[in-house]
């Protein structure tokens, strides 16, 4: 039976009417072969442009359609629940792109018209040999698991468990917060980070439908959309927090030092040791040496006569347990919620600037750490008079590889040199800009209020930071002066950037993640789909995807717990329809196939050595079939058929 094709050009107002011969398109497309109908309109995709596309599927008994119009991406979906309504299967529709290919890329109006003819010409030639495909549905698991347990995981998580689905928080580090809970205050209301922090907490700890789990990490993930499947590894703490009673006399007995992490390295701390302030003790087993060779660094004999380790001595609770094994949970989730934050430039890779070589040259995170203590600020300085903040450390650099603008270091200084003014009001505070972004709501006021407290702003590029006669010397470029300046400090304070995690590989290879050319984690659209990834059923929040500030990680933790519970609130979700298939009597098991594939949809039958398609991950793609060379796998609706009989057209 041939097929009855009915053509419908869009002159999308002006955009294509503009540029292309609409009524000439037409014509030429009403003497293409099987085309019974071929029609024009303003605006196909209105309801009266749509209206000419079911009536005549109803009254001259259609039975494949071409649209001439816009970006398949802006409207198939539009079109195949058109077609759909009056009758046809969705997947007989093929788009011609003859505005952001033809009308918005040529200006010769006559040569543009050819153009989109034989666009048009092509997708008739391939539409009569599109089949109708089946729609499918797969169940979906109501739950969803969250890979980081910072603000912006805290906050999905609870999106997630208030809408009355199980949540799986799973955090790497000992404790909940990430690095938020390293900051002092919020620009630019000034508000205590840990106000803010410790009731979030209290809910996620509380909360019935979400299952924390710190000092963990994924290990794998299976699956797709609606059915993932993920091994869970939980690490010993070796410390019993229901006996703890956090005496501290554990941590006096260790004398394993190392430099504390969570306070950027300006203190130290032991083997065993209490994260945050709010957090359960732990032991770090990697540097504990009981744990590691079982001999205890401490060389108090009645210790060694006991065979054991100093702390468990110490600790009169007997919480120490060094029986404690790593736990190992599979969980099954319908979707997956990607919050593993950003890590800090490390201001030693700009040796210029003296950080690592001079005390009092230290990053903005450490400040915040200095600002956070009980005493204040300032108190490892003296009396402070002179403070330089260097702004742009680590981000707009061509030198370190980092040319995207990190957003938050503007503010945060900001913050600090109103910090170091309401402590010391009698200090000069100078800071070395290159452009000031105060994008966000009150930031613009903010950035004014500092300024008129005194604070000095100077638009140059610091090139050097030295010592000279026991003082820190600043030299840079003043930009608006257009001179070489050298200003002395008691105090340089480096505003570092964001920059991806370390393990920002692991779980993109792990899920299957794109990264952007940044190193960050890679949404699909970056305006229409930010939160969404090429994996359907995982999305991403806050600075894993770049950097923002605490307001835009809020809203995009939201954003991605909102896209998370659609599926599961739906109970089922709907996969692609047009995926790969494999001849397995052409099929030689090269495995290309398995190694080309970004989705992990084709894999080798065991037992016949032939690949095979997971239908429910493929997203139809092609890469397999390009790769194979023997053309045994294809994709239904690029068949060699289908593309070949469009190349002939065209040429």
């Amino acid at each position: 039976m041939k097929p009855r094709i009915g053509v419908y050009i869009c002159h999308c107002g002006l955009n294509i009417a503009n540029t292309v011969d609409v009524e000439a398109a037409r014509d030429f497309a009403s003497t293409l072969p099987n085309v019974v109908a071929a029609r024009r309109y303003t605006y196909m995709c209105s309801d009266p442009g749509q209206a000419l596309i079911t009536n005549d599927i109803k009254e001259l008994k259609l039975t494949h359609v071409v649209v001439a119009s816009c970006s398949p991406r802006m409207h198939e979906p539009t079109f195949r629940a058109t077609i759909q309504k009056a009758g046809l299967n969705p997947y007989v529709l093929e788009m011609a792109n003859i505005r952001e290919q033809c009308s918005w890329v040529h200006s010769d109006r006559k040569l543009a018209t050819l153009k989109a003819m034989d666009l048009v010409a092509s997708a008739v030639a391939k539409v009569a040999w599109l089949v109708p495909l089946q729609e499918r549905e797969v169940n979906v698991s109501q739950a969803a698991l969250i890979v980081g347990g910072g603000i912006a995981g805290m906050q999905a998580a609870l999106d997630i468990a208030d809408a009355g689905f199980q949540a799986y928080l799973v955090e790497k580090q000992p404790y909940l917060g990430g690095r938020a809970a390293q900051l002092y205050a919020t620009f630019p209301t000034m508000e205590r980070v840990s106000d803010l922090l410790a009731p979030l907490m209290k809910r996620v700890n509380e909360h019935p439908n979400i299952r924390v789990m710190t000092n963990a990490d994924v290990q794998k993930v299976d699956g797709f959309v609606g059915n993932f499947r993920a091994t869970i590894r939980e690490r010993p703490t070796f410390v019993d927090a229901t006996k703890c009673d956090a005496c501290s006399k554990c941590i006096d007995a260790c004398s394993v030092s190392m430099p504390d992490e969570f306070n950027a390295k300006l203190t130290t701390r032991r083997a065993i040791y209490r994260p945050t302030p709010d957090s359960p003790f732990v032991i770090d087993e990697q540097r504990c040496t009981y744990i590691q060779d079982h001999v205890c660094l401490t060389t108090s004999s009645p210790i060694f006569d006991r065979g054991g380790a100093a702390c468990v001595t110490a600790c009169s609770q007997n919480a120490i347990d060094f029986s404690q094994s790593e736990k190992m949970s599979e969980v099954n989730i319908g979707a997956i919620i990607v919050a593993t934050g950003a890590a800090t430039f490390d201001a030693a890779n700009k040796p210029e600037l003296g950080f690592g070589t001079y005390a009092n040259v230290i990053t903005s995170l450490q400040f915040e750490r200095l600002a956070a203590r009980p005493e204040g600020f300032g108190r490892p300085f003296g009396s402070v008079k002179d403070v330089i903040f260097i702004q742009c450390v680590g981000s707009r650099d061509q030198t370190t590889g980092n040319l995207y603008c990190s957003r938050i270091c503007c503010m945060v200084n900001a913050k600090q040199a109103h910090i170091v003014k309401g402590k010391f009001p009698d200090a000069r505070v100078t800071v070395f800009y290159a452009d000031v972004r105060a994008f966000g709501k009150g930031h613009e006021e903010f950035y004014d209020a500092v300024r008129k407290q005194g604070v000095r702003y100077r638009r140059g590029y610091v090139s050097e930071v030295f010592k000279r006669d026991n003082r820190i010397v600043v030299r840079a470029e003043d930009t608006l002066m257009q001179k070489s300046v050298e200003v002395e400090a008691d105090l340089v304070v480096l505003g570092i950037g964001l920059t991806p995690r370390a393990e920002t590989d692991e779980i993109a290879s792990l899920l299957g993640l794109p990264r952007s050319g940044d190193g960050f984690l890679l949404e699909i659209h970056p305006k229409l789909r930010p939160v969404e990834t090429a994996v359907d059923g995982v999305f991403l929040a806050g600075t894993c995807q770049g950097p923002k500030d605490i307001v835009d990680t809020i809203a995009q933790a939201r954003a991605a717990a909102s896209s998370a519970l659609a599926p599961l609130c739906r109970g089922k979700v709907r996969v692609e329809s047009a995926t790969a298939f494999v001849n397995e009597e052409v099929c030689a098991g090269c495995g290309l196939c398995v190694a080309t594939c970004p989705y992990g949809a084709p894999a080798l039958n065991p037992r016949t050595g032939k690949a095979r398609v997971n239908a429910v991950l493929c997203k139809g793609c092609g890469a397999c079939q390009a790769a194979c060379p023997s053309k045994a796998i294809q994709v239904v609706q690029f068949t060699p058929r289908q593309i070949i009989s469009e190349i002939a057209v065209l040429v």
